[in-house]
């Protein structure tokens, strides 16, 4: 069995809620006749959602949302699965990246599935003459959500998008615990180094930056966190971290974590203030966090090995893993998130797309939240897959919760 298939056949029986989905759109054939254009992380796991929407009837043209995180034996997998059109190669140039995008939009596709909105931004900016056959998409990261809403204050998107990205399901469990955990098993494996003991810097505290946070105060590390939102930051106070601007961090930090979907957020007053050896990630989607345009300027020499590019300035050595791109995807052996994590995003972004073809052409153009049901069923199908059960309410709670009178 050739290596890509392998990898799925792994990832399969780790993603019970995703396969039980899949078993209903093989009956259900939601996706008869429908074209269906994807830009994701190709790798095993969105290969698992790939199969679920073919086996629902779709034609499904995908390529990368990144340069770095796609795998080739995957992709080559993906190729041979009936109705499926893979275009992604890993390492691609820009020019050929955007040509991939590009031949995914070719096929015309009435669905999109973008992680980054790059096929969205494409479809309004490129190629607005297949506008009108989209019903729909989905969105599944907090950058490409950031831009949908962009768009759509200023009256620009015209089709609906749901937005994966922001509903509990994906949030506390894909961004906590996938972001958490997958972030710093890259670093760890691309650097060798010991997170115990180290003052680790983490740029935003939102559902990301937490999950990080949490994860390294737990392997030992000593958690600062920067933020321009005042709630965020208090709440990474009383969670116990340190909280400072970047510009003071920049000075004690040893490893830095950017999780803002920002951009330059560690820039040239930051690296003239760090200590030399210092190892800079980034887990946000676009590689804009770090200034490298300014590091690649004014190094006077940069070491590249497998996933490290060390930048010597000032007398000092800068490390900057991946490229400075999404750190756990796009090392050489970067595999993303945990499988079980995928299995609930990807779940819904399988129940999203039946929603949005069956009712995205009674929907008016704009930024969606994922139905409240939707995120329920995946809640419970996993609960499920694990053995779990939970209490219930009975009549009498429901009247108290839905009155105002108590009786007291």
């Amino acid at each position: 069995m050739e290596s890509g298939e392998k990898k799925m056949t792994w990832a399969r029986q780790f993603m019970p809620v995703l396969s039980s989905i899949r078993e209903e759109f093989i009956r259900e054939q939601p996706f008869r006749g429908m074209r269906i254009g994807m830009a994701l992380h190709v790798e095993a796991k969105t290969a698992c959602l790939v199969e679920a929407l073919a086996a629902g009837g779709a034609a499904v043209h995908i390529t990368g949302c990144n340069p770095l995180s796609t795998q080739d034996d995957v992709a080559a997998a993906l190729g041979r699965v009936p109705g499926v059109h893979c275009y992604a190669k890993r390492g691609a140039t820009t020019e050929e990246y955007y040509a991939a995008i590009d031949r995914v939009l070719e096929a015309r596709p009435q669905v999109t599935i973008d992680d980054g909105m790059d096929l969205i931004h494409r479809l309004h900016t490129g190629r607005t003459d297949l506008l009108p056959d989209v019903i729909g998409g989905c969105e599944e990261t907090t950058t490409g959500v950031h831009r949908l809403r962009a768009m759509a204050g200023e009256g620009m998107l015209k089709f609906p998008v749901i937005a994966v990205n922001d509903t509990p399901m994906k949030r506390f469990f894909d961004n906590v615990h996938g972001t958490g955990e997958s972030a710093l098993s890259a670093i760890m494996l691309t650097t060798n180094m010991l997170i115990a003991g180290k003052a680790v810097v983490v740029a935003g505290y939102g559902f990301c930056g937490r999950g990080l946070a949490r994860k390294l105060h737990g392997l030992g590390a000593r958690v600062i966190v920067t933020e321009v939102d005042p709630r965020r930051a208090l709440e990474a106070y009383m969670d116990g971290f340190l909280v400072m601007p970047m510009d003071m961090a920049a000075e004690s930090g040893e490893i830095f974590i950017t999780t803002t979907g920002n951009t330059s957020v560690i820039t040239a007053g930051h690296f003239r203030k760090m200590r030399s050896g210092v190892v800079l990630a980034n887990a946000g989607h676009f590689n804009v966090e770090i200034d490298l345009q300014w590091l690649e300027k004014h190094a006077g020499a940069v070491i590249r090995r497998d996933g490290i590019d060390t930048y010597q300035v000032d007398g000092k050595d800068i490390h900057v893993l991946a490229e400075g791109r999404l750190v756990n995807l796009a090392i050489p052996k970067g595999m993303g998130h945990p499988i079980e994590v995928m299995d609930l995003s990807f779940a819904l972004q399988a129940l999203c797309t039946r929603h949005i073809v069956l009712h995205g052409r009674s929907l008016q153009p704009g930024v969606y939240d994922v139905p409240h049901e939707i995120d329920d069923l995946v809640a419970m199908k996993k609960l499920a897959s694990l053995g779990l059960a939970i209490d219930t309410l009975t009549p009498k709670q429901r009247d108290y919760l839905s009155g105002w009178d108590t009786g007291t």
